[in-house]
């Protein structure tokens, strides 16, 4: 919020205007929000700076900190002599010991706000020119889907939050109070209906843009999130009709070769070609593995990431003991950088193995890492991954559950085992229950090990309401197997089901209330 405002008080310093009436000429130096928009193009370049600040919201530190630190998905190697604010921070949110004052959860409502910003100005200026309706249609629809997904992001981790639906010019309409959850579900919702009705179908190769299977993905997901089972079932069954479809390996929904192809719904995008390459490229996996003077045994680059990214986001062993025997995305999400850890806990790789029935070598030892995200690259920290949000198995998976939550169960298999089947290469392994339970409970462990380290683990926890108990019995077993592990670590409440929010915020807005229990 802050930087919103800061851009605010730009805007309108920037708009300020002499009192003396003979001053009419423009500068042609000074543009202004109101002299900005003359062309199409024009538009298309600031709806191009929305997407860019989804990257912020999707694939920074705090996105994969936490959606999957902060569940039993994965951990980090604690590092002893590493203390850095940083470091305990991102530490301090995994272990559920983050206060008002962490610094690792603000930068999700900052990317939020900011992509919110970007939209709004569009909107508020897409009657500046006249367009086509085509044109008018691609552009709000393209924009009204980033903010449904910025609020849909904010809701879930933050609870209710201030509502900006135009741009604040004033600092009565800068600074206000938190709306409830509902109000801004129900502006989601708005938004998502919109971008339906306004974006076309998507057509492949797709371009990486927003499109109507995109925003019915969305809708079907807040729905399903808000239990209106029915109308999730209505919006995802559409997405079925688009021509999206499952790759036979499911390794290959990651390749680069494949990006925004047939099983892509949505994917931030990164693009390691480009001319500013390191603000264009995806370091994810640097930050994943662990801590290494030499990266190159695993990453085929050599680069050092003692001091500066590695450590974070490590699968833990209650997550590969969650891929059934002959499930072959374990060895396609997770791989071992087989090695050493020396006296500081830093990491030497001499061989990477396969997750499956890993033993480590004599005298080595395995550290587990996301492997989805590893693919071939030529510059150390700068990859040319994009960063899946939706994919099309993760559409059946949530219809599976929006029918069995129905009780139309014998309805849901058949989405289910669409996935498993490729996952298991056969149908030996398809569910037949029957029982809705059941199904449910089988339902989340199969999102849980089909979008591992996608950022959806810790929101499933508690959209189901199992957070708090998952939570603290897999913190019984953290403890039991860490030593650094302070006591009050894993005590899992119903206040730690949302973050704080960002207490440089509270100060900032006097209208704003923190989350109960920070």
């Amino acid at each position: 919020m802050k930087k919103i405002i800061c851009s605010i008080l730009a805007v309108l310093s920037l708009s300020a205007t002499s009192c003396k009436k003979f001053l009419t000429e423009n500068d042609p130096n000074n543009v202004t929000l109101g002299s900005y928009f003359k062309t199409e193009n024009d538009f298309n370049l600031a709806v191009n700076g929305a997407y860019n600040q989804l990257r912020g919201l999707y694939n920074n530190k705090s996105a994969w900190t936490m959606g999957e630190m902060r569940s039993d998905n994965a951990h980090y190697d604690y590092k002893s002599s590493d203390q850095a604010v940083a470091t305990v921070n991102r530490y301090a949110v995994a272990d559920f010991l983050d206060d008002k004052y962490n610094n690792q959860t603000p930068p999700k409502w900052n990317a939020a706000y900011n992509a919110i910003s970007a939209v709004n100005v569009i909107v508020d200026h897409i009657n500046d020119i006249k367009l086509s309706d085509a044109s008018r249609n691609a552009i709000l629809g393209q924009v009204k889907f980033i903010r449904a997904l910025a609020y849909f992001d904010l809701v879930r981790f933050y609870g209710g939050v201030p509502i900006y639906d135009h741009a604040p010019l004033g600092r009565e309409q800068t600074y206000i109070p938190r709306s409830t959850a509902q109000q801004v579900y129900d502006l989601i919702i708005a938004d998502a209906t919109d971008a339906v009705a306004k974006l076309a179908a998507p057509t492949f190769p797709q371009t990486g843009r927003a499109t109507k299977g995109a925003a019915l993905t969305l809708l079907g997901d807040v729905y399903l999130t808000l239990k209106k089972y029915d109308l999730a079932e209505a919006a995802l069954k559409q997405v079925t009709t688009m021509g999206y479809s499952l790759y036979q390996n499911y390794g290959d929904a990651f390749q680069l070769s494949n990006k925004n192809g047939l099983e892509s719904v949505f994917e931030i995008q990164f693009n390691s070609g480009l001319a500013t390459p390191q603000a264009n490229t995806d370091a994810s996996i640097y930050n994943f593995l662990p801590r290494m003077v030499n990266t190159t045994v695993v990453t085929g680059v050599n680069f050092n990431s003692v001091t500066t990214v590695g450590g974070y986001n490590t699968p833990t062993q209650d997550l590969i003991d969650a891929y059934e025997a002959g499930d072959q995305r374990l060895d396609a999400s997770i791989a071992i950088a087989e090695g050493t850890f020396n006296g500081t806990d830093d990491f030497t790789a001499t061989a990477v193995k396969s997750s499956v029935n890993y033993t480590p070598a004599p005298g080595k030892v395995g550290r587990p890492f996301p492997k989805k995200f590893l693919h071939t690259h030529t510059i150390g920290n700068q990859t040319n991954d994009n960063w899946p949000v939706y994919r099309y198995s993760e559409v059946l998976l949530l219809l599976a559950e929006s029918l069995n939550q129905q009780g139309k169960t014998g309805e849901a298999l058949p989405y289910l085992n669409a996935v498993r089947e490729r996952a298991f290469g056969d149908a030996l392994h398809d569910i037949t229950t029957a029982d809705k339970t059941n199904l449910q409970a089988v339902l989340l462990k199969e999102r849980r090990v089909e979008l591992a380290f996608e950022n959806k683990r810790w929101l499933d926890l508690v959209r189901t309401g199992n957070a708090i108990t998952v939570m603290n019995a897999f913190g019984v077993k953290q403890k039991a197997q860490y030593s650094y592990l302070r006591p009050g670590s894993y005590n899992v409440t119903q206040d730690r089901l949302l973050f704080p929010i960002p207490n440089a915020e509270v100060l900032l807005n006097d209208k704003l209330t923190q989350n109960p229990g920070y």
